[in-house]
């Protein structure tokens, strides 16, 4: 999403949006990966050296409350943020790596809604995250 949609979204929820926050907002907004706050930190400092990692959690821990952030654990103690009005996908985590591969797989999508209807459930939502090694090619010899 647009970093400006997530300074409206902020703004329509009424929280007051300092400089500061704008820059986190726009950090987030342009990253197309899952940072965790060290890194929101690292490139919003890149912006305005003044901003301290303490502000930028605070603006994280506030984003996350007012359900303009998600908060994402992959299991490596690290907790995580996307925009939470991101379409919907799931993630593979490489855990030899870190590196975490969006997706989406209708079978996938499909088998959760039926599930949950042989269950007697209406899905409303659901997280994936399949933790997974690389597997080695075959040599060709």
């Amino acid at each position: 999403m647009a970093d400006s949609t997530i300074i409206q979204r902020c703004e329509a929820k009424g929280l007051r949006m300092t400089d500061q926050r704008r820059i986190v907002a726009r950090v987030i907004g342009a990253a197309d990966d899952h940072p965790d706050v060290e890194e929101l930190y690292a490139r919003a400092s890149a912006v305005d050296p003044k901003i301290s990692l303490a502000t930028v959690y605070r603006t994280v821990k506030l984003f996350e409350e007012a359900g303009i952030l998600e908060r994402l654990e992959f299991g490596d103690g690290r907790a995580r943020y996307e925009d939470a009005e991101r379409d919907h996908h799931d993630h593979l985590i490489d855990v030899t790596t870190g590196q975490v591969i969006e997706f989406i797989d209708q079978e996938i999508e499909d088998l959760q809604e039926k599930i949950a209807a042989r269950l007697g459930y209406k899905l409303i939502g659901h997280r994936l995250e399949l933790l997974a090694v690389p597997v080695a090619k075959p040599s060709k010899t």
